[in-house]
């Protein structure tokens, strides 16, 4: 599964995977996500090998600003 959609959330810059994580699952029911979309997002950040791996996907889902 793909999600095209994006968030709208400003991660913070020094901020852990599980942090941005948190802020992200927020931002992303705050606007109507699915719960399917909100965990497939979860996985792949839980699976990433590192925070900066992490930080990566969390910008694929994230609005440009």
């Amino acid at each position: 599964m793909r999600i095209r959609k994006k968030v709208q959330w400003v991660p913070a810059p020094s901020a852990g995977r599980f942090a941005l994580l948190g802020a992200f699952v927020k931002a992303a029911e705050a606007q109507k996500w699915t719960e399917a979309e909100v965990q497939f997002v979860i996985n792949e950040v839980v699976e990433a090998t590192s925070d900066a791996e992490a930080r990566e996907i969390l910008q694929d889902y994230t609005l440009p600003q």
